[in-house]
């Protein structure tokens, strides 16, 4: 309970990962303005306006920054498990492709693992894509050299990486390695993959309205600004710091939704998609490591 109890105040206390160096400029502007509002009283003029408190009710802002936050997080939400189907298909496809590829020749198992490795380089170009970024090294492990410069002039990398894993799959059916059954299914998986793709795609490109955002930039504004007037009579000079505290809780839930709605990128808050990856090549170098078939097991035991 100690221990727990350290971690809770150690993490209240930390700046990495929080939006504070988001807002705290805006946070000190509205501290400065409730004490510049503070000085104004203090030289008696009429600055104390109770009466602003109406113009923009707390419960319709509150009810705004809920919905804004709780909007972002289900972008958030809805990208890992998007990320997470990604994961299971690429694990299931693999398998498939290891255990029901027969390899007649000495070619096959090579083909095989560059097949596996493809997958992998499904995800990291799903990465880069969704991050903005042109295909760099980080690939080069997973595609051949050829398709690899090749891959670079592509519009959308992780699409053509598909279409050369189908394009092996088909190779595969026509060599007799495969049946018409096996075939569909793991073309079946591949959709899945290509249909995770799309849906993280339509998160990066369907932003928050630009209205409904600008709106409640403007509000926040407003409020954060008449504050110091409706609260300058009863607390004089902690003005500025009770309009600091405010505006530190509001523009802070904003921020948290503003940072959250695009789940791909850098940011402590995103979804930690180097590591997905990295764990998908590990799945995936397990799986090579492994013989599929089940008569040398038996006869190793």
């Amino acid at each position: 309970m100690a221990n727990e109890k350290l971690q809770w105040f150690k993490m209240a206390l930390q700046i990495k990962g929080s939006v504070i160096s988001a807002i705290y400029l805006r946070v000190i502007g509205c501290g400065i303005f409730g004490v510049l509002v503070s000085i104004l009283h203090y030289w008696k003029l009429p600055v104390s306006q109770p009466i602003l408190g109406s113009v923009i009710p707390s419960i319709v802002l509150g009810l705004l920054l809920v919905f804004r936050t709780n909007t972002a997080y289900e972008r958030f939400w809805e990208g890992r498990k998007i990320w997470g189907s990604i994961i299971n298909t690429v694990r299931n496809l693999a398998r498939q492709i290891w255990v029901s590829v027969d390899e007649i020749d000495s070619t096959d198992k090579n083909k095989k693992i560059q097949a596996l490795k493809l997958l992998v380089g499904f995800a990291v170009a799903t990465k880069l894509h969704l991050r903005g970024e042109s295909v760099n090294s980080e690939l080069e492990e997973f595609i051949p050299t050829s398709c690899y410069f090749k891959l670079k002039e592509m519009n959308n990398p992780p699409l053509e990486v598909a279409f050369w894993i189908s394009d092996y799959l088909q190779q595969q059916y026509n060599r007799n390695r495969i049946n018409s059954y096996q075939l569909a299914a793991m073309q079946q998986l591949l959709n899945i993959l290509v249909d995770s793709l799309g849906a993280c795609e339509r998160i990066l490109k369907t932003p928050i309205p630009l209205a409904y955002a600008i709106h409640l930039k403007q509000l926040l504004l407003i409020y954060c600004l008449l504050l110091p007037f409706q609260i300058v009579e009863s607390l004089s000079w902690w003005t500025g710091f009770i309009s600091a505290l405010v505006s530190f809780t509001l523009l802070g839930i904003e921020a948290i939704g503003l940072e959250i709605e695009n789940p791909f990128g850098y940011d402590h808050n995103d979804l930690p998609l180097d590591a997905i990856c990295n764990t998908m090549k590990l799945n995936i170098d397990d799986l090579i490591s492994l013989t599929p078939s089940v008569h040398s097991c038996r006869e190793d035991t």
